[in-house]
């Protein structure tokens, strides 16, 4: 992020140097934190220089990849830093046809476009960020157990759900594969609390053990803001339950409409180092909720259950068909839990933006494939036809490869 940064600031000298001021900036990455810290530190940067410098900025989470995957990461990129005041336009980045991109977008953008400031609070005390905003550390709770599940401290990140949802799903819970739901919160002992209430908050921290907290139902405040000044004010021992929603709907809700606001708000927190367990509830359908709980901790990089894709949206310099053949890539590594997968459409961008990945599969030329292994390109020239298989080959001569597990048998 700090090396992003300074390459824009001083290209940005160069423009102002020659009296040009018509830009904007982008700190795009594939990454959900690092996007996240370079805005950050880029608009902490520009407020140090002056007054002239507020340019408007421009936020995207770049190669994001497709489906329900793609729409989590950028709403935890942009979604996370729209909360945080930072942003002017924005664009959506799918591996699927650029129509798709603007009614999420759109949905991103509506909330904030919506909002009518607050009044500035006077007399009202300052907050300090329990969290370093530009470089990410896990918030330090002390470990519990809970239903035989070990969280806080660095343990995994847990996954509750209600007791009305765990029932609905308890027929089939054996075949769920890596989507189980592992506490119910009635039965957690967690502790609900309005974190503006001092007498609450010095009772909780008055006690001598670790204890699982949450903000309270009910309360007026953005989700995100809430779980700040919790982390702020409570001992830094006691583990913290994030919630999508404290306003969670009594019927039916829209996939989209949920999927949005719960990877917005679970998932910048996760990334400012804040959060031992999550509960999704603005989705309604148990399974759903579920999945939509795990594919967040995915995105924000707390805990990785399956295969992770960076892949570029189509344009005119993509060498073959981005989507048909990410969801082929997909549908053969997709059970390489940790393994990062890169899918580039040229030799543009392509290297470049898929820095992260273990290995890349990018267009080297009209139906030719070249492979890569970092930053390295191995494999050149490959037939289209072939490439996928040689990816696998590639992976396996690493060491990366296991053989897809059989599906459970779900009870019926």
């Amino acid at each position: 992020p700090l090396g992003m940064c300074e390459s824009a600031l001083e290209f940005a000298r160069i423009a102002r140097e020659n009296d040009y001021h018509n830009f904007v900036f982008s700190m795009k990455a594939s990454n959900p934190k690092v996007m996240i810290e370079a805005y950050r530190l880029l608009v902490a940067r520009l407020d140090a220089e002056g007054e002239d410098w507020n340019y408007p900025i421009h936020l995207g989470v770049t190669e994001a990849g497709d489906g329900e995957d793609g729409r989590i990461k950028s709403a935890i990129g942009i979604g996370s830093l729209l909360a945080d005041g930072i942003g002017d336009t924005i664009r959506v980045s799918l591996t699927e046809d650029a129509i798709h991109e603007v009614p999420v977008a759109q949905a991103m953008a509506r909330p904030f476009n919506e909002l009518v400031p607050a009044p500035a609070e006077t007399g009202s005390e300052q907050l300090v960020a329990s969290y370093d905003p530009f470089s990410y550390e896990r918030r330090a709770s002390l470990p519990l157990t809970i239903m035989g599940h070990e969280l806080g401290g660095e343990k995994t990140v847990r996954v509750f759900t209600t007791q009305e949802r765990w029932n609905a799903l308890a027929h089939k819970i054996a075949g769920m594969g890596d989507f189980k739901p592992e506490i119910i919160f009635e039965k957690s002992g967690v502790v609900e609390i309005d974190p503006r209430d001092e007498a609450a908050v010095s009772g909780l921290n008055g006690r001598t053990e670790p204890t699982l907290v949450t903000v309270k139902d009910g309360l007026e405040l953005e989700v995100i803001h809430a779980f700040r000044e919790l982390a702020f004010r409570v001992d830094p021992r006691h583990a913290i339950l994030l919630k999508d929603t404290l306003l969670p709907p009594a019927g039916d809700t829209d996939f989209l409409e949920a999927l949005l606001p719960a990877a917005r708000n679970i998932g910048s927190l996760l990334c400012d180092g804040i959060g031992d367990a999550v509960l999704v509830r603005g989705e309604t359908a148990p399974g759903q909720s579920l999945r939509l709980a795990y594919n967040i901790l995915q995105a924000a990089g707390t805990r990785i259950f399956k295969t992770d894709y960076v892949a570029c949206p189509s344009c005119g310099r993509t060498l073959f068909n981005l989507q048909h053949t990410t969801q082929k890539i997909r549908a053969a590594t997709g059970h390489l839990k940790g393994v990062r997968i890169a899918v580039m459409g040229c030799i543009v961008n392509g290297p470049g933006e898929m820095a992260d990945a273990d290995f890349g599969y990018v267009g080297g030329a009209p139906n030719k494939i070249n492979l890569y292994v970092g930053k390295t390109a191995v494999k050149f020239n490959i037939p289209e036809a072939e490439a996928v298989e040689r990816l696998i080959d590639l992976i396996r001569e690493h060491g990366k490869w296991v053989d897809a597990p059989e599906p459970a048998t779900a009870e019926v």
